[in-house]
């Protein structure tokens, strides 16, 4: 008989539905491995086993009752950027080590109504401002299981390392920048981040690029979650609703063949495409083919030149630099990292001129992305260039040289979220180093639906479920 983490998280649930196994049975099972496990992953900031015996207890009582909910006696863990009312937010920094929310964002809320069972919150870089998850918070970065010497990537790298080492059956995370799809990439996963307005940000905003979604195994289990967390808050300036459930389209091929677009350049001057992205990217487009769909490859459609690299790293000091300071008292902010430092004082001499033109050079960066795919269903890229990197790859240059290393590895993703398309990282391959490389599909906006369901049918035709790290049967 498969161990329970063995099985997905819609075969999870259909086991507590069906009486074959307990919410109780369920958590403990993931607790002890996280006990076992976790200290070798970094994957968690706080675990809160009595909170989630007492979750999966009334879940039991709930499932006896035929009161059946979304997630009713599912194990989840949450990501730490986002407020847990009862449960410490470090927000991944030392200085809100022992910060407890008394309210729960409105992602969380949605989740915990849905019925998870909450075990911990998953570990994320400060401020989730870095592409790699370490902090001084917890005392080991967040690895990918595939190789525990190299980052599962960030801002949701916790996330990711938990779902991939079978420490959980799926998680919520969180993309500003890729911060969903580059740690699907590199443990082997489906990461999924939703098109603007889909799911509410906890602080709405004219200037939010970030949005939340799953990261999972399977394709449905993503959608599982994604129903879940689609119901935009009454005051989302962006807020939308999709006409159908994703958990059902991911159980139907798209209803056309599909044009989708196809590029492996990265934009940057200087910076080659990793020829293993280069490769996903090619065995992907020639399954899609399979399938019956047209894939056409054309150039980048804007290159990351020198004024796009300085505003994303502008935006990057406005909303962090200008937000951390008012979320930590002054006696606790010398707890801050060496990096969230350097974004503070670029952000002191920030002027509003500088935050303006930023916007202005993204805007027109992202429309150029608009127009050129306009044309097509889809957009097919790498998710990262290269596999994931060593521990301290990022600081071989300074506080100053982090935003060029990181943007390098993972210049993909950011126009997806200035265009506010949907976008999800499938898993390709596994490399003769043993390291896993994703690739990245993007829909038309508020075309989620149609995005899930293309996902669906490639996993089907190339499942990836069965690939797993070396951790995955201790």
């Amino acid at each position: 008989m498969s161990e329970p983490h063995e099985l997905s998280a819609v075969a999870q649930l259909d086991a507590l539905r069906a009486g074959e196994i307990s919410s109780r049975e369920l958590t403990e099972h993931y607790l002890a491995r996280i006990d076992r496990l976790d200290a070798g992953l970094g994957a968690f900031v706080t675990v809160t086993p009595e909170l989630a015996r007492r979750d999966a207890a009334r879940a039991d009582e709930r499932l006896a009752r035929g009161e059946w909910s979304p997630l009713c006696g599912l194990p989840l863990g949450l990501k730490d950027l986002y407020a847990t009312a009862g449960i410490r937010t470090t927000f991944g920094s030392a200085a809100l080590a022992e910060h407890v929310p008394a309210e729960d964002a409105w992602s969380v809320g949605l989740l915990r109504q849905a019925g998870a069972v909450i075990l911990g919150k998953t570990n994320t870089p400060e401020f989730g401002a870095a592409c790699y998850t370490e902090n001084d918070v917890t005392a080991r970065p967040a690895v990918t299981p595939y190789d525990p010497g190299r980052y599962a990537s960030g801002s949701s790298g916790g996330a990711a390392a938990a779902v991939a080492a079978g420490l959980l059956p799926v998680a919520h995370a969180g993309d500003g920048a890729g911060s969903t799809r580059t740690p699907a990439a590199t443990c082997h996963l489906v990461g999924v981040k939703p098109s603007r307005g889909l799911v509410s940000p906890p602080v709405s905003s004219f200037l939010s690029t970030g949005t939340e979604g799953p990261i999972a195994r399977t394709v449905r289990d993503a959608a599982l979650l994604l129903d879940v967390l689609a119901q935009p808050s009454p005051g989302d300036l962006y807020g939308w609703r999709p006409t159908t459930s994703f958990a059902s389209a991911a159980t139907r091929p798209p209803a056309r063949p599909l044009t989708i677009a196809m590029w492996t350049g990265t934009g940057l001057d200087g910076v080659a495409a990793h020829p293993e992205s280069v490769r996903a990217v090619r065995r992907m487009a020639a399954l899609l083919g399979e399938l019956g769909h047209e894939v056409r490859e054309i150039a980048i459609p804007a290159g990351c030149d020198g004024p796009v690299r300085q505003a994303l790293k502008d935006m990057f000091v406005y909303a962090v630099g200008t937000m951390a300071p008012t979320l930590v008292p002054a006696d606790r902010q010398h707890l801050f990292q060496p990096y969230t430092q350097h974004l503070i004082a670029a952000a002191e001499t920030m002027t509003a001129a500088a935050v303006v033109t930023a916007q202005t050079v993204l805007a027109r960066y992202a429309s150029t992305f608009l127009a050129a795919l306009n044309q097509f269903d889809l957009a097919l890229t790498p998710t990262t260039n290269g596999p994931p990197v060593p521990i301290g790859h990022y600081f071989a240059n300074g506080v100053d040289g982090e935003a060029d290393l990181m943007l390098g590895w993972s210049c993909y993703t950011p126009w997806v979220n200035l265009t506010g398309q949907p976008a999800l990282s499938l898993p390709s391959h596994v490399d003769g180093d043993g390291l896993p490389h994703g690739v990245q599909l993007v829909g038309r906006p508020r075309q989620d639906v149609e995005l899930l369901a293309l996902a669906a049918q490639v996993e089907d035709a190339a499942p990836w479920a069965d690939v797993h790290p070396p951790c995955w049967h201790q």
